[in-house]
């Protein structure tokens, strides 16, 4: 009932440019290793060596090492998405191995050499209607530009992530502040004009059809520092001084409440991403830098107090969307949807978007909360391959929890399918891309 839905994508990282140039692969590798760190990851942990992973290995090489471990990787969701992808776009049903490895190289290379095989053709077969880039506030936005200028179907939307100017003392802060000032011409030495620049690209993303803006917290900050407060830590960070973890929680929490007023005043949703710990492998942030597989989570961070003031501050003026790495605290983000009727759980998130814990998330909100209020699917993907591998796999668990409800006597099944409907497609597309005010 729900598999052929149009997928509608409010958060991934897959780059404008690439689709607006129509810019395709050459191979496998680059299809389904060399922008994913979760690949990485995994490869590592069985043993490759770096040269083989992010290293001066040819693509090919890399591809075998791949092919190599999947077999061992079985039950992690990489291993389903890449057999998805293979079988769904080229038609491959073979089992990757080793003693496969060389058959599907050269199948795939002759494949993608085809016309049908460029992202523009792609995301049109796999069924996407609208998706949404995530992107720094200093970008000029051409390539999505572009996109709107030749109405490009589907629709290929910005989502401002001001993330680096959230990042006070840390070596590229005060690099993105100097970024800002020359990307709006405002002088970025006073909070005022951090703001006023921030207020600047906020309203260029808007202009350019931006529904939603996108922030990754550790952890909630709690009470926000007031507007004198604030401009004191700025100049001391503007300084070069060192702010206490007590003075950086009550600034970063003064900036996100000004963001969720920029949002608010715009209509779009606040989508919080919390609960990574990011660049924990110091190796590898100190060889490959940031992205490259060594973040880790942790269940130890305080959602309800340091929501409360954040929460209670836009109750009923701004839509927001939680997203925690952590299964431990799903059920507290149901409890504050249901406390909440505009906040929204998100879709199971980063080392949480497999079957197993789509499952236990879905039950978990359908129990505490409304489950066709659920936000849906987000693929979070920096693979175009991967949109409908990973939208299958949820919409494949959403049919599973729902049925087994239905087998139990617990809905009937014309409501099991309009709810599968509502949480597949009609509820995030309705949350993210069908403006209404706030009441």
């Amino acid at each position: 009932h729900i598999k052929d839905l149009p997928i509608a994508d409010a958060h991934n990282h897959v780059e404008a440019e690439q689709i607006a140039t129509n810019q395709g692969w050459n191979d496998i590798w680059e299809v389904e290793g060399a922008t994913d760190h979760y690949v990485w990851e995994l490869m590592r942990r069985c043993g490759v060596p770096e040269e083989k992973i992010t290293g001066n290995a040819s693509n090919q090489e890399k591809w075998r090492a791949f092919a190599g471990i999947a077999p061992r990787i079985a039950g992690n969701p990489v291993y389903e998405w890449l057999h998805l992808d293979l079988r769904r776009r080229f038609g491959i049903t073979d089992l990757v191995e080793s003693s496969t490895a060389d058959a599907i190289w050269e199948r795939t290379k002759e494949a993608l050499s085809s016309p049908g095989m460029r992202p523009r053709s792609l995301l049109q077969e796999m069924g996407v209607e609208i998706l949404c880039t995530t992107d720094s506030p200093l970008s000029d936005l051409k390539w999505h530009e572009r996109l709107q200028a030749e109405h490009f179907s589907p629709q290929v939307l910005p989502t401002w992530r001001p993330d680096e100017f959230m990042a006070l003392g840390t070596p590229g802060w005060m690099q993105a502040v100097q970024g800002l000032a020359e990307h709006t011409n405002e002088d970025t030495t006073t909070l005022a004009g951090l703001l006023t620049a921030l207020e600047k690209t906020h309203q260029y993303f808007r202009d350019h059809g931006g529904v939603a803006s996108d922030h990754g917290i550790e952890a909630p900050y709690g009470k926000p520092a007031s507007r004198d407060e604030a401009e004191r830590l700025y100049q001391k960070a503007i300084s070069g001084k060192e702010l206490t973890g007590e003075e950086l929680r009550a600034i970063k929490s003064f900036l996100l409440h000004f963001f969720g007023e920029l949002d608010a005043e715009a209509g779009w949703v606040m989508q919080l991403h919390m609960g990574a710990v990011r660049d924990y492998r110091d190796a590898l942030f100190n060889t490959l830098g940031k992205d490259c597989g060594g973040d880790v989570t942790s269940h130890t961070i305080e959602i309800t107090k340091g929501l409360h003031e954040f929460l209670n501050a836009f109750d009923g003026k701004l839509k927001i969307v939680l997203y925690a790495v952590h299964p431990s605290h799903i059920y507290t983000l149901a409890t504050l949807a249901r406390a909440f009727p505009n906040v929204s759980v998100g879709s199971p998130w980063w080392f949480m978007d497999n079957p197993f814990h789509i499952r236990d998330q879905l039950l978990q909100v359908a129990s505490a909360d409304v489950l066709s209020n659920y936000a849906g699917m987000v693929t979070d993907s920096r693979k175009l391959f991967s949109f409908q591998s990973r939208t299958e796999v949820f919409r494949r668990v959403l049919s599973d929890v729902l049925g087994e409800m239905v087998n139990q006597g617990r809905m009937p099944l014309k409501v099991a399918k309009d709810i599968g409907a509502q949480v597949a497609y009609h509820r995030p597309k309705e949350l993210f891309f069908e403006h209404k005010e706030m009441r």
